[in-house]
């Protein structure tokens, strides 16, 4: 055979879609695009052998004994790892020319409608099969029976309305499943029984209304589950509870609108947890977090408006905590104060109006603090119970009043990260708009002040109002920062913008007192405080009783319609109802206590009767008639006269 017929019989150098400079014998691009006749099995280094007409011999064989070793039409594949991506191709079915050892197969965003028993049959050793953003509606049971090997599956952005019994029975070594954004409704008991190895479920983004108490029954190495975008009304808890190793439980855009107690029971090893758009929620009951040892709690975008404080007094190695764009409107002192391991807080977007001294109190390492867009005005140094240790401080977007309360901050602007968004203050004039970054030492004391409280118009007040009116008690004050105003009763009860009931402070200071009672009357003190000191102003007020009112409309009447033709009237006697029904009531009740009062005497001496001596025996000595003087007795002495008498 000529040197020409060798040179002509020989397979190319490279494939024709590789660039003239490539050496196939040295790499090989990661994807290509195979033609119909470039295969898998080509060897690759067949030019470096001298005696290559034996190999080549080989290889045509293969190409009629392993034809379906190929690469499909339209689809580009990977010899070295060995996987096909026939994604967007617009396919109804599974393509032919799928190479038998074929580990990851691609075949998303097609238009598969169905996954039968025998699609998969032929590739024993596919590790992960992508088949999201199809139209399948249903799989058949034993779909995957085959797939021993498969540890990743996904079934995302379809149809599927039911998954039956069986269909995963064979992945026993699967570790992600993800079969979100399907139209499932219901998950049935022991649905995924077989799938011990699973660590990664995505069930989101479903119709789900129902989850059977023992649906993730058999899950026993699940670490991480996400249930968003459902139509569940309350949380699964019978069907989480045998999930014994989660890890991480992520609930998001649910509609459920309260969490009973111990609503995550037997998750002893969960550590994160995410709440996250439940618009519905308002309240986190004190013991629905009972029993978890989390490091991470995510409760965002609900409609809470009190921190959650009872609810986290049982989570002692909480380390991260979120409670971002929710309605709380203040932290009281000592609300954290069992969360001595919190290393970082989010309130962003809470409207946060006051952090109260002393709030922090017990957190000792906490390191960043996020109460970025709120309406806070200052955060004082008491908030804190270690100062030193914040590293973070987002405080952004806050009307703050640059005062003496903010001083400490101010003074220690270049030792504490503020963001990428620097705070700014709203007031005083003088600074408004500047970023603390930009202040210098010298304008710190001249700006950064406060001023005493002074009340308008500090004169001793008197209010009078009738019983069952309302009472209003106004107090204002100035002075930097803006004072605030509570009130001290006549019986010294400190009533507060806080206090709740029929007596209440509003926020520009005035008492209100609705349905004043006689009882209400005194006089009271308002207190009007900042840091720099305090101003008081006594006001006193007067009820008057609705039983003089009821005095004073007790009248005569006289009825025009009553004139007799005389020219005389008839006078009618004008009474309240409620008066006449409480002066018989009255005397019904003081003709009662004197029956009763009778009756106890005879009682106690019914009781005594017989422990005493009933007859009396009284013994004296009669007078002479003549002179008075006794009478003699027969013997010459003094006779004297004896006569009984009995008590009845």
């Amino acid at each position: 055979m000529s040197e020409e017929t060798l040179t002509r019989d020989r397979p190319p150098d490279r494939p024709p879609d590789r660039p003239p400079d490539s050496r196939p014998w040295q790499r090989e691009a990661p994807l290509v695009r195979a033609s119909r006749d470039w295969c898998w099995w080509i060897p690759t280094r067949v030019m470096m052998t001298s005696s290559w007409q034996p190999v080549l011999g080989l290889a045509l064989l293969a190409v009629f004994l392993r034809p379906a070793l190929c690469c499909p039409s339209r689809c580009e594949c990977s010899a070295q790892s060995k996987a096909v991506v026939c994604h967007r191709k617009r396919m109804p079915s599974i393509p032919d020319g799928i190479p038998i050892e074929t580990k990851v197969l691609d075949l998303s965003k097609n238009k598969l409608t169905m996954i039968n028993p025998d699609d998969f049959a032929a590739f024993p050793g596919l590790e992960e099969l992508d088949l999201s953003g199809n139209i399948i509606s249903y799989v058949e049971p034993g779909a995957f029976n085959t797939l021993f090997t498969m540890h990743s599956l996904s079934l995302k952005s379809n149809r599927i309305k039911l998954i039956p019994l069986g269909v995963f029975a064979g992945l026993t070594n699967l570790t992600r499943l993800d079969i979100s954004d399907n139209k499932i409704v219901i998950l049935l008991d022991y649905m995924f029984q077989d799938l011990h190895n699973l660590r990664f479920l995505e069930v989101g983004d479903n119709d789900l209304v129902y989850i059977s108490h023992r649906a993730f029954s058999g899950l026993s190495s699940l670490e991480i589950l996400t249930l968003e975008r459902c139509n569940l009304s309350v949380v699964p808890t019978e069907a989480l509870s045998h999930l014994h190793n989660l890890v991480s439980l992520h609930l998001r855009y649910l509609s459920i609108h309260s969490l009973h107690p111990f609503s995550f029971r037997k998750l002893f090893r969960l550590q994160h947890l995410e709440i996250d758009h439940w618009p519905s929620l308002d309240l986190v009951p004190a013991n629905s977090l009972h029993g978890l040892n989390l490091t991470t709690l995510f409760i965002t975008n609900t409609n809470l408006s009190s921190f959650p404080s009872q609810a986290l007094k049982h989570l002692p190695f909480l380390t991260h905590l979120n409670l971002s764009s929710n309605r709380i409107r203040y932290i009281e002192a000592g609300m954290l104060v069992e969360l001595v391991r919190l290393k970082e807080l989010h309130l962003a977007g809470a409207q946060l109006s006051n952090i109260e001294p002393y709030a922090f109190q017990g957190l000792r390492w906490l390191r960043l603090l996020n109460v970025s867009h709120n309406h806070l005005d200052t955060l004082e140094k008491g908030v804190f119970q270690a100062p030193e240790t914040l590293e973070v401080l987002l405080i952004d977007h806050n009307p703050l009043v640059c005062d003496c309360r903010l001083m400490w901050l101010l003074q220690k602007r270049h030792f504490v990260f503020f963001g990428e968004a620097q705070p700014e203050c709203s007031t005083p004039e003088g600074i408004r708009g500047r970023p603390f970054k930009e202040f210098k030492e010298m304008l710190l004391s001249y700006y950064v002040t406060c001023t005493k409280p002074k009340i308008r118009e500090n004169k001793t007040q008197t209010v009078t109002v009738d019983e069952g009116q309302q009472a209003l008690l106004r107090c204002t004050a100035d002075g930097t920062p803006r004072p605030s105003i509570s009130w001290l009763s006549p019986r010294r009860r400190l009533l507060t913008s806080k206090s709740h009931g029929r007596v209440r402070v509003h926020s520009n200071g005035t008492l209100d007192i609705v349905s004043a009672e006689v009882q209400d009357s005194g006089v009271y003190l308002c207190l009007a405080s900042n840091t720099a000191g305090n101003d008081t102003l006594m006001t006193s007020l007067a009820v008057k009783s609705l039983g003089s009112l009821y005095a004073n409309r007790t009248q005569y009447h006289t009825d025009p319609s009553n004139v007799t033709a005389n020219g005389t009237a008839n006078v009618t006697l004008g009474l309240d109802l409620k008066t006449i029904l409480v002066t018989t009531a009255m005397g019904c009740f003081t003709f009662l206590g004197v029956v009763l009062f009778c009756f106890l005497l005879l009682f106690v001496w019914s009781r005594g009767k017989g422990k005493h001596k009933n007859n009396i025996d009284v013994e004296y000595i009669p007078r002479s008639k003549s002179n008075g003087t006794s009478v003699d007795s027969a013997d010459g002495q003094a006779g004297s006269r004896r006569f009984n008498m009995k008590m009845m």
